[in-house]
């Protein structure tokens, strides 16, 4: 899917209408939204509590960690100050929900890893760490710009992961009541379902810089109540859900792929390609400082990391900003970011892919 959209891009043979370029990013978000709810009707806060202090780490360590080896690396590499090492860190250290999340809930559904929790736990961190790196890439780009990096904008990440999480709970317990009470077809729970995502997203727009608030972690934690309120709804919802996947995962990626400047790519030279492995190495050593004092056999450790690693949509969707903002490396983190996708986004989702049967136990 990556590759048809780099094709028919606009970097390419250039098939793709203009009208749908220009609503890509909305598209991209709709597909999210989409994933998103049917991971939150597919993972049990029992599982999440089982799993404990390491799925808070998985949360901010790995992605910590990748920005520091950018810091410490790239400025050796490049002619860039230590500010842009940030800003191009935080732009490559996000992983991907879309590719993770998917792969995640078909590994519940068949059973593998589920009895210590390994796929909730990379699911769950995979959410909240978009939302963590975002909030450092606001902040250190705006010091680039000449504004100010403040200790409250910090406060921010806790912020918005607690009343992301406490909005969505609470509507997913009313609308529990709802459902239970007026009985309607499962096509138009779905329909209410997305259209109270879809202003959930609005919302976090509008309000973030009175309270801070992330709509996608609200969307997931709707769907978490209603598995835990209603659970004989939420495998109907998810089934509905997954039949929705099928069309949004095609506009997710063949988006995504159109957004890459092949050009860039080709021009990028080794420098990009160790830069890549490097920070990679650092994020493997986050998942596994992560996972220390856990009851996880080796190989579910090795499978852990390397299930952590795809990185798409928020590189898609960051990107492009540092060069929008005029920063002097904004092209060179446009083109590590493009690189990115095209290096960890499938070899990411083919060592799942592969790893899961020998790495992972069946319950």
């Amino acid at each position: 899917m990556l590759l048809t959209g780099i094709i028919l891009g606009p970097y390419a043979l250039n098939l793709i209408d203009d009208s749908i370029l220009t609503i890509s990013a909305d598209l991209r978000q709709l597909a999210l939204v989409i994933i998103l709810t049917r991971s939150g009707l597919s993972l049990n806060s029992k599982d999440l509590k089982k799993v404990g202090r390491p799925a808070i780490m998985m949360c901010f360590v790995p992605a910590c960690l990748e920005i520091l080896g950018t810091i410490a690396i790239a400025p050796r590499l490049f002619d860039i100050t230590l500010l842009e090492a940030a800003i191009l860190g935080t732009v490559i250290a996000a992983v991907s929900p879309a590719v993770i999340v998917p792969r995640m809930i078909k590994l519940m559904e068949s059973g593998y890893g589920t009895k210590k929790g390994i796929p909730q736990l990379i699911m769950a961190g995979a959410a909240v760490d978009d939302v963590f790196v975002i909030v450092l890439f606001t902040s250190f780009t705006s010091l680039a710009t000449g504004g100010n990096i403040s200790l409250i904008k910090f406060t921010e990440i806790p912020i918005s992961i607690f009343t992301g999480a406490f909005l969505g709970f609470f509507i997913g317990w009313i609308l529990n009541l709802f459902f239970k009470t007026i009985h309607i077809r499962d096509s138009a729970k779905v329909i209410i379902l997305l259209s109270i995502s879809f202003l959930l997203v609005g919302l976090e727009s509008q309000i973030n810089n009175i309270l801070p608030f992330s709509g996608l972690l609200s969307i997931m934690a709707i769907g978490m109540a209603i598995l835990k309120f209603y659970p004989k709804l939420a495998p109907r919802l998810s089934n509905k859900f997954s039949k929705l996947w099928v069309a949004a995962e095609i506009l997710l990626f063949v988006l995504v792929g159109a957004t890459v400047n092949i050009n860039y790519a080709i021009n990028a030279g080794q420098k990009t390609m160790i830069l890549l492995f490097v920070v990679l190495s650092f994020r493997l050593l986050g998942v596994f400082l992560s996972l220390i004092g856990t009851d996880l056999k080796p190989r579910e450790k090795l499978f852990t990391m390397i299930a952590y690693t795809p990185k798409a949509t928020v590189q898609a969707a960051i990107g492009g900003l540092p060069l929008a903002m005029g920063i002097p490396s904004g092209q060179l983190i446009l083109t590590v970011a493009v690189l990115s996708i095209l290096l960890t986004a499938p070899l990411g989702a083919l060592g799942i892919d592969l790893l899961y049967v020998r790495c992972l136990e069946v319950d």
